[in-house]
């Protein structure tokens, strides 16, 4: 019998007041996969679309990229593991390949379990790296990728990008809230209320050692970064790359490069945004990813 790794917990305010406004479209649902359990949000349907997010956050991240989405495909937002409402292992491993299957295992179990090897995936930051590893491992073969501000893609990673997460974005969020989070942005509506769970999510105590282990190991302090530049190639899929201009963790040359080896895709430079253009420029990201899909 497979011991399942599970976590008790409630969305915070902002979080449940998202799911809310989402209405009876989207449902939220823990799903077992031994040895942990995953937390997704799922709506709409057609053609599915599976969306993974950055480290710290959750599927509901997402929300408003959901929403238009899922006007003609299904869609399918994931807590990574160990993140938002996931479950986790104990990360024991010591080296960067027991980190990528610390992330990309369960996710791999999750497109096995809904049948989602020919889904379009999104990926932010950490979740691009995962579905990079999806993709180059024959997990997924999408018709559609989007990578918004991913890992993986490059070797190179700035100095600030190490010592922020090294030093952790959950306790600054817990010790100074939203003035310790790099931000830029265009203060829309959707960007308002993302920046607020972005804070919450952060600022949740405890469970989140395992994942933030990992995740250093593919981050180190010193060294180059976990990256698959070199087979870039081999994904010869429709592409999109969403990169903020002013992205202080991963430049822009790291977007071009990966631009020009990647077959088919299309690069976007959004001015004035950061790390996080689909928080900082919710509106505008949201009708890129809409009009990707379409």
């Amino acid at each position: 019998m497979t011991d399942i790794h599970a976590v008790v917990s409630r969305p915070g305010p902002v979080e449940s007041a998202i799911l809310v406004s989402l209405g009876d479209s989207f449902e939220v649902k823990r799903r077992a996969l031994p040895p942990v359990t995953l937390r997704t949000l799922e709506g709409g349907q057609g053609a599915p679309v599976l969306f993974l997010h950055g480290r710290g956050y959750a599927g509901t991240i997402w929300a408003p990229v959901l929403v238009e989405v899922a006007r003609s495909h299904r869609v399918i937002a994931v807590d990574l593991p160990g993140f938002g409402h996931s479950s986790s292992l104990p990360f024991r491993g010591e080296d960067r390949y027991a980190a990528v299957r610390f992330f990309v295992e369960p996710i791999a179990a999750l497109v096995r379990e809904l049948g989602l090897a020919e889904a379009s995936i999104v990926g932010h930051s950490l979740g691009g790296l995962v579905a990079l590893e999806l993709v180059l491992g024959g997990h997924v073969r999408p018709p559609k990728l989007a990578l918004v501000a991913s890992m993986g893609l490059g070797p190179w990673a700035s100095l600030r990008s190490r010592a922020f997460f090294r030093l952790g974005p959950e306790r600054i969020a817990r010790t100074f809230g939203a003035l310790g989070l790099p931000r830029d942005g265009h203060g829309d509506a959707w960007s308002e209320r993302l920046a607020r769970l972005e804070v919450e999510l952060f600022s949740v105590l405890g469970g989140k050692a395992p994942p933030v282990r990992a995740f250093d190991a593919l981050l180190p302090i010193v060294g180059p970064a976990y990256e698959r530049s070199s087979e870039l190639q081999r994904i010869d899929t429709e592409t999109l790359l969403v990169w903020g201009e002013r992205d202080p963790f991963l430049p822009a040359p790291i977007a071009i490069g990966a631009a020009a080896a990647m077959p088919r895709a299309r690069l976007v430079m959004l001015p004035g945004l950061g790390h996080t253009p689909h928080i900082e420029g919710a509106a505008r990201v949201t009708e890129l990813l809409a009009s990707f899909f379409a």
